[in-house]
């Protein structure tokens, strides 16, 4: 296939090393790694299986197209959504040549996990589930009055762990009624002894990325385990009911199933409950290079499911203006069924 990739974690996937101007090209046998003076020292050092060449900062399509009519090849693959208008304009009005749309291609190559990428992705899991531990103790000490800014500013610190981290996404940290919103900004609402917290957080591990949400319950005893006790009667049930959907999900998942089949365990679950109606999102996505990945684990999926494939499993009820429930794991498929890893 000959293919051309702008985003950098396709590109790093491909070479193992990106930056924030460059082109991967593939042609036939040979693969080139096209980026500008700024790059080209670190790139040479770095890029594997490929050429790396030093174009124009301001337009690194001269040198593509350059190498495009000199291979002679009559099609080229793209991904159209890495791409500007502007940008694929420029490309394309010069070259006389079938540019084939195929929108996600390079997840599609990076959907089945190498050994080398599941052992990075434990530890990514791992570091990840750290932080957790460490965040929690922080709001169990010192949580008490501080408002949602605040305590996301120091959940970036902590997953961060002092630079020797990145982060998959900024973190949702949300407070009683604002955990009914799933991706919730920070507000100034303060946390209060008998409130519901949820966080959603990852951390980035040698560019792999970890994903995880815990909702818990406010008081001395405070923990992100799964096991948790509320006081409010309706929140402990819909907790219940979106555990025993995560766990029907997990359970769901072997080698040769579809995914539509997970998702749709715990939806039954979370249904049969009476709260179907406030469950808005797919049941899980793929981790990787990108935070969200193939496979899309939701009701219209018509992917089989395979062995080293990762997603998460994460259900949810949100009741709007009262408080919302998420439990998600990341998980690897095994021969045998899930393997939770965080």
């Amino acid at each position: 296939m000959n293919f051309i990739l702008k985003d950098e974690n396709a590109v790093y996937y491909e070479c193992g090393f990106s930056c924030d101007n460059e082109v991967f090209l593939k042609l036939g046998s040979e693969a080139f790694f096209i980026t500008d003076a700024r790059y080209t020292t670190e790139a040479s050092g770095m890029v594997k299986n490929a050429t790396v060449l030093e174009g124009d900062r301001r337009d690194l399509f001269k040198t593509v197209r350059q190498l495009v009519r000199k291979s002679g090849v009559k099609s080229l693959v793209y991904n159209p959504i890495e791409w500007s208008v502007d940008e694929f304009g420029r490309l394309s009005e010069k070259l006389s040549l079938n540019f084939q749309k195929q929108s996600s291609f390079s997840q599609q190559k990076r959907i089945i996990k190498t050994e080398i990428e599941l052992e990075i992705l434990k530890k990514a899991a791992l570091f990840g589930a750290n932080a957790f531990r460490e965040f929690g103790a922080f709001l169990q000490a010192k949580g008490r009055g501080l408002d949602e800014v605040k305590a996301h500013f120091e959940a970036e610190l902590m997953f961060k762990d002092r630079g020797n981290l990145g982060l998959s996404f900024s973190p949702i940290v949300a407070f009683g009624e604002n955990a009914a919103k799933p991706h919730a900004l920070p507000t100034c609402k303060t946390l209060n002894i008998g409130e519901l917290v949820l966080l959603d957080a990852g951390v980035k591990y040698q560019r792999y990325c970890s994903d995880r949400t815990r909702t818990s319950f406010y008081d001395a005893h405070f923990n992100f385990e799964k096991q948790q006790t509320f006081k409010d009667k309706r929140q402990q049930s819909v907790y219940d009911t979106v555990l025993l959907a995560q766990e029907a999900a997990i359970k769901a998942v072997k080698v040769g199933v579809k995914a539509s089949a997970i998702d749709k365990a715990a939806r039954d679950v979370i249904e049969k409950a009476g709260y179907g109606e406030f469950f808005i999102h797919s049941t899980g996505h793929g981790v990787g290079l990108d935070i969200h990945e193939l496979p899309v684990i939701s009701s219209r999926s018509e992917t089989i499911i395979e062995e080293n494939m990762v997603f998460t499993i994460e259900p949810g009820i949100y009741l709007p203006n009262a408080f919302g429930v998420r439990i998600e794991d990341t998980i690897i498929v095994k021969s045998q069924g899930a393997e939770v890893i965080g």
